[in-house]
Formats: structure tokens, C-alpha cells, sequence
């Protein structure tokens, strides 16, 4: 589905190439080269890695059920007739997981039907292709269908960075960048610096692609990757497999990076034509030079990387992170230690594996070889084994090769082609809120309550072969290289090493794809949103800037610690209204933790004194007297999903202001596109001083321009005040935004 943009793009790269190399006076990195072979108008653009903004052509846009909502809510309000570039809608997010694929698929075909009827009609109107729920999993779908080496996507989910297992910049993005790139405009995105990751050796053992990025997570941290591309290069990345690469891409995520990205090798060839499109693949196999980084990269990574890291993977020991955060990591030699000395409850009630990021045939496979070992010696799970298939492929080729039937054998159950568990979207029965329970799975992201909606549960993150170790023996301080497993007639056995094949020896099977093309022509069409609906809400743009400075504005909430996306707007039960942001501003700030409130969500209203209300109750009752407000955060505050409605909802609830230590890329960006102030505190400390009675004005904003700080005047309860001062990131055309009230306003 992607030859002819691989064709017209491969093409150009050789003049474009040339001219970057001239301009830059020195060759190219692998990321270098798609970014300039994208470039909206290469001559004018300034290149300064975390400085200059660049404007680029993404080739192809994707979205998820979840974000699409907005993401088209948004399109729509710019009044085109057709999406501009080639794009999709993947239904994944809004499948809850409970009895099993089957009765779980045919649940939220009823439960959603008024939102797949939306996106269904607002598809085929504006020429986007749609995928029905079922069909799998937004990343994993496009990796089989769409990813291409050297291209450039952008899709409304922080973990598209999948793409990269194919050699590709795959971005996340919030809906309303989305919109924009679909109603024809550039795309702007901070020029990011560049990680060198140079891999050595070849992975053996229990060791996999996942400890490759669970490894790389301790070292570098969530924040480590923040505005940088991680580009992996050297002997070692030749000998992992295309989805093995996609599972170190997709979770480059969390370590904030704006994407992560493998050079061009035999291993993408065998993919795409086990995926049906040896076209593709021969035609990139003869434009190679381009989709590598040029020779002298690679004998003086230093000169050209702006950080290097180096790996050797014949060393790597399988890792285990968490709980509560993807960078918490340590050697699973480690993890009974520190388990007994941090009481970490070790009976494990759940393991899970797949998601998007861990359910390739290989590890499925490699799985399947750990759970057939147990079956052979009469022992089944000893906890909730749940397996998420990526897409109907995975699903298909896992019951004919007979994977299926050794899960199920094994206890497991497995679910439908979708997100579920990974994203919140989990019944799950024995869970009790308060109490703190242990779960380990093969997925991307940890935080609290982001799996089963209970903040005290402890979410581990390893490999899908460990992680079925885990359902093996219930217990999180099992080492599978050292420890041996009772059989059913009391003798002990060891696990051998898991045993996989990359990619399956009679091709993959096929099912319902799931795929439904768009019309030739949609002028006639209209878009199915019922009036009456709860879940959808046609959008109304925002209130453009007064031209007044903000005075007095009183302090809604001050974060404090880790404020991710899923602090400020939680999903689970909450997903169900992402296309009504009046319903779903009720959750705004549910799960943040407030300086000044011991109960997370909560806080004062400092109006009228009265406490223990939810920071939504607040910011309604100053919209309604016509006040707007300021929240304060941490660092790295919006970090995690790339939802948008982390800052819609404060836009909608008329938050003018966010002031943090430092921003996560695609959260900042999203303040921005509705209009927000996001401003960083020049001196971080001048955190610590802000109090819950303050009052807070940011004054000379008409003066605003890129690269001049902002003056904060803090006005204390007692009389006092006192002045800081803050930065912010903003170009000339984002200033615009927030002076016309929102980028969608600018546009129009």
C-alpha cells in the first residue's frame, strides 16, 4: 500500500541528499536523511538540532479509535473535503478485556457502536481508510501494511514510533498535528538532537529485543530521550529481527524521545515479503545507500551523534522494570533481592503478553516453546495468563501453527486483536482498589492504575518469554536462567532457553482483514453523529486571546512528582467519551497529585474556601464566573500518552496557563495547538515557592516573541509579591495560535 509513496520518495533523495551534504559540510545519519528528504521547502529551512523548528511533509497519517475522535472532530473544523495525504483510522483502544476475544469484540461492537459509526462514515466521506475493531492493533497493522523504510509517518498515539523496526521516522503526535498535516499543512516538530545506540554481539539465551530497551530505559531514563531521535546502528542491529526492531522503536516512547529508527538491512527485506510486498522490498533493496547512514557515520559515530551509547548484546541478561515506571530497571538476577527488601508482593496475580509491542510471531513463538516445556512436565499457570495478538494475521498464523491451543492448554486465554490490558482497558475480576498487587506483563508502559485502573497495583514490564516464565510459577521472584521448575510428579526440571522463528515458514495466514476503503468521491456523504449522543460532540472553537495580559489568575493545581497524560486525563472507563470534551473534562487532573491535597484529584477552590472537591469542579466554577486559572507542574510534566484531551480540557475548563519545571515533547506541543501558555520556570526552584492562596499574572504578553522570556508576578495571600521569570519554546506561528485562541483558529 506504500510503493508508489516509496517510489516518488526515493526518487528525490538522491538530489535532496546532495544538497543537505553540501549544506551541512559533512555526510549524513540515517535519521538526517529522512528528515531533509521531507523537508516542506529544504532551501529555506533552518537545520540546528534543538533549536530550529522544522516543517515537514509527513507521507502517510494514522490514528487510533481513541484520538481519531478528536483528531477528525478537529479535521472537520477546517472545512476541507479530503484528507490531503494517504491516511487510516484503527479501531484497537475501545475493546474492553473480560471473557475473551470473541464475546470482548462483540461487547464493544454494541457498547461503540455510535463511535464506529462516526469514524466509519467520517472515513469513508474524507477519503481515509478504515480498519474495524478486530482487525488489530494500530502499530502492528502498520507495520505489515504501511511502514516503509526511509518514510515518514505521524500517528495520534505516543508509541507509532513502532515504525522504525522498518527503517522509517514513525512520530506520535496529538490529534490536532493530525488534523493540520491532513487538511494540507506542514508539520512543525523541534529539530531533534540525535542518540547514536552502536550494538554489538547478537542477542542468545533468554535475552530478546525487549531487554535491548528495557536496558536502555534504566540507563537513559523517561526523560533521556526527550526532543532526540534514537538512531541504532553497528554489527549487532543487522542480526535482530524487523519486529524485534519494532519492539525497541515502540518503546523508545518511553524514554520521551520523539522517535527511534534502525537502518535498512536484510532482515526489513524478509518482512516485507513475508508481508506480501516484495515490491516494496526490491525497490528499497535497490535504493540501500539512501536508507542507511552515509559510510563516514558509522566510522565516526562521535563526529555525527550528539550522545553515543554502546551495547554489546552477546552481555545482555534478561531485564525486568517498574513498578510504576518504564525506567525503574534492573537484570532479573536482581529482582527476588530487591523484591524481598522493598516488599514488593511477589504472588503474581496476572501475566500478560503481546500488545503492540510484543506480539510478533517471534515472540510468540519463543512464548509458545516456554509454555510447551511446563505442559510436557504436567504444569500449568499458576496465575491469570492473558495473550493480546497484534492483528488478524498474528491471530491466524498463532491458531495454525498451534500456539493458540498451548496457551490455552497452558490456562491462557486469549483476547481479541486490540490494546485492552495495556491501555486500561481491563474488567479485570480479582483486582481491589487499596490493595497493592503484583502483575507483570510484555507491554510498554507502567504507570499507576494504566493497566487495571487501581494505583496501588505494581505493574512489572519483561520480555513475553519471561513474562510466560512468570505465569509459570506465580511468583515475581522466579529466575528462569537459575532456577529450577517442580513438575506435576515432584521431579524438577529446568526451562531451557526459548526457541523461535523470526518470521513463520509457511507465510502467515490470513483472516478478515478487516479493511474498509474510503469512497472515490464523499461530497455527498454525511457524518454520523447522533444529536442526542453522550459520546460525541461536535467541537466549538475556542475563545481568541483578548489582547490583555493575565492578572490575578488564581492557581487551580500545583502537580507534584510524576504528572504523566494519564495523571491529567485517565482512560479506562474514561474512554468512552474522547469525542465529547465536555464529558470528558470531568476526569480532567483525576489521577494528578496535588501539593496541597493528600487525595490525588482533589484540591481547593480558593474562591470560596470550600475543599476536597476534584480539580474539575473547580475550573468550572471559575470558567463560570469568567475566571481562567494556572497549574503548576514537576518535571517532564506531561510525559506518556500522546492524548490531546490532556490539553483540551484544561483549554475547555479555561486553564490560560502552565508553568512546569520542564515539558515532555508532544504534551508541550499539545498546550500549544489549543492555545495554552506553557511556560518552564528559568529557575526550577522557584517551584517550591509557588503556594495554594497564590494568585499569578504573566504580564507583557503582547510583547511575546520567540526566544524572550516571560515575566510571572506571584501575588501572595499576605500582600506580597514577587517576580520570576519564565521561558517558553514558542516559533512566530505558534504565538499566532495562542493569539488566536487555538491552531485550528489560525488556520481558519
Amino acid at each position: 500500500m506504500s510503493l508508489e509513496l516509496a517510489k516518488k520518495l526515493y526518487a528525490k533523495m538522491p538530489d535532496v541528499l546532495t544538497k543537505a551534504r553540501k549544506k551541512f559540510g559533512r555526510s549524513l545519519t540515517l535519521a538526517e536523511k529522512i528528515l531533509v528528504s521531507h523537508a516542506d521547502d529544504f532551501e529555506t529551512q533552518q537545520w540546528e538540532r534543538g533549536k530550529a523548528m522544522l516543517a515537514l511533509r509527513p507521507d502517510r497519517v494514522a490514528m487510533q479509535d481513541a484520538t481519531a475522535q478528536m483528531a477528525m472532530l478537529q479535521f472537520m473544523q477546517a472545512g476541507k473535503k479530503k484528507a490531503a495525504v494517504p491516511s487510516t483510522i484503527h479501531c484497537d483502544h475501545l475493546i474492553r478485556a473480560e471473557m475473551g476475544s470473541e464475546k470482548d469484540l462483540l461487547r464493544a461492537m454494541d457498547e461503540n457502536r455510535e463511535v464506529y459509526n462516526f469514524l466509519a462514515s467520517a472515513a469513508k466521506k474524507y477519503g481515509i481508510g478504515f480498519w474495524k475493531p478486530g482487525a488489530g492493533i494500530i502499530h502492528q497493522v502498520v507495520l505489515e501494511n504501511y511502514a516503509f523504510p526511509g518514510g515518514l509517518i505521524i500517528g495520534t498515539d505516543s508509541h507509532t514510533p513502532n515504525g522504525g523496526g522498518l527503517g522509517m521516522l514513525a512520530i506520535g503526535v496529538g490529534g490536532a498535528d493530525a488534523g493540520e498535516v491532513m487538511a494540507g499543512l506542514p508539520w512543525e516538530v523541534l529539530h531533534p538532537k540525535l542518540i547514536g545506540v552502536r550494538l554489538t554481539g547478537r542477542l542468545s539465551g533468554w535475552a530478546s529485543p525487549k531487554d535491548v530497551i528495557l536496558y536502555l530505559c534504566g540507563l537513559l531514563t523517561v526523560k533521556g530521550g526527550t526532543n532526540k531521535i534514537v538512531e541504532y546502528f553497528g554489527p549487532g542491529a543487522e542480526t535482530i529481527s524487523a519486529t524485534g526492531k519494532g519492539t525497541i522503536c515502540n518503546m523508545g516512547a518511553e524514554l520521551g524521545a520523539t522517535t527511534s529508527v534502525f537502518p535498512f538491512d536484510q532482515k526489513m527485506v524478509d518482512y516485507m515479503k513475508v508481508t506480501d510486498r516484495t515490491d516494496l522490498a526490491n525497490l528499497a533493496t535497490a535504493n540501500r545507500e539512501h536508507l542507511v547512514a552515509d559510510p563516514e557515520v558509522y566510522q565516526s559515530p562521535e563526529k555525527y551523534y550528539d550522545q553515543i551509547v554502546e551495547i554489546d548484546l552477546s552481555k545482555l541478561e534478561p531485564h525486568v522494570v517498574g513498578p510504576h515506571t518504564p525506567d525503574l530497571a534492573r537484570p532479573i538476577s536482581k529482582l527476588a533481592a530487591e523484591a524481598e527488601e522493598k516488599k514488593y508482593p511477589v504472588e503474581l496475580k496476572a501475566a500478560l503478553i503481546g500488545s503492540c509491542t510484543n506480539s510478533s510471531y517471534e515472540d510468540i513463538s519463543r512464548s509458545a516453546h516456554v509454555a510447551r516445556q511446563a505442559l510436557k512436565a504436567g504444569v500449568k499457570a499458576k496465575t491469570s495468563f492473558l495473550i493480546s495478538p497484534g492483528s488478524e494475521r498474528i491471530y491466524h498464523t498463532m491458531k495454525r501453527d498451534g500456539f493458540l491451543d498451548t496457551f490455552e492448554q497452558l490456562g491462557g486465554t486469549v483476547l481479541s486483536n486490540s490494546c485492552g490490558p495495556c491501555i486500561g482497558q481491563w474488567k479485570r475480576a480479582d483486582g481491589v482498589k487499596g490493595r497493592a498487587d503484583s502483575i507483570v506483563s510484555s507491554f510498554n508502559r507502567n504507570f499507576p492504575g494504566r493497566n487495571d485502573g487501581i494505583n496501588e497495583t505494581l505493574s512489572f514490564l519483561a520480555s513475553p518469554e519471561i513474562v510466560t516464565a512468570f505465569a509459570i510459577t506465580g511468583d515475581l521472584r522466579f529466575n528462569p536462567l537459575g532456577q529450577p521448575i517442580k513438575g506435576a510428579d515432584g521431579t524438577e526440571f529446568m526451562l531451557e532457553p526459548p526457541v523461535g522463528e523470526e518470521l513463520p515458514a509457511k507465510g502467515f495466514a490470513k483472516g478478515e482483514e478487516g479493511y474498509v476503503p474510503p469512497a472515490e468521491n464523499g461530497d455527498a456523504l454525511t457524518v454520523d453523529i447522533p444529536p442526542t449522543s453522550e459520546r460525541l460532540q461536535l467541537l466549538q472553537p475556542f475563545p481568541k486571546w483578548d489582547g490583555k495580559d493575565f492578572e490575578k489568575l488564581p492557581l487551580l493545581i500545583k502537580t507534584k512528582g510524576k504528572t504523566t497524560t494519564d495523571h491529567i486525563s485517565p482512560a479506562g472507563p474514561w474512554l468512552k467519551f474522547r469525542g465529547h470534551l465536555d464529558r470528558i473534562s470531568d476526569n480532567m487532573f483525576l489521577g494528578a497529585n496535588n501539593a496541597f491535597s493528600s487525595e490525588p484529584g482533589k484540591g481547593t477552590n480558593v474562591l470560596t474556601g470550600e475543599s476536597n472537591l476534584t480539580i474539575a469542579q473547580i475550573a468550572r466554577d471559575y470558567k463560570a464566573k469568567g475566571i481562567g486559572s494556572v497549574v503548576v507542574g514537576d518535571e517532564n510534566y506531561g510525559e506518556g500518552s500522546s492524548r490531546e484531551h490532556a490539553a483540551m480540557s484544561p483549554r475547555f475548563l479555561n486553564v490560560r496557563v502552565v508553568i512546569a519545571k520542564s515539558f515532555a515533547r508532544i504534551h508541550e506541543t499539545n498546550l500549544k495547538k489549543q492555545g495554552i501558555l506553557a511556560l518552564t520556570f528559568a529557575d526550577p526552584k522557584d517551584y517550591e515557592k509557588i503556594e495554594q492562596q497564590d494568585r499569578i499574572s504573566v504580564t507583557g504578553l503582547r510583547e511575546l516573541a520567540p526566544g524572550k522570556p516571560v515575566t510571572v508576578t506571584v501575588h501572595k495571600a499576605d500582600g506580597q509579591t514577587y517576580t520570576i521569570q519564565a521561558n517558553h519554546s514558542m516559533t512566530g506561528q505558534q504565538i499566532e495560535w495562542f493569539k488566536a485562541g487555538s491552531a485550528l483558529n489560525a488556520l481558519n
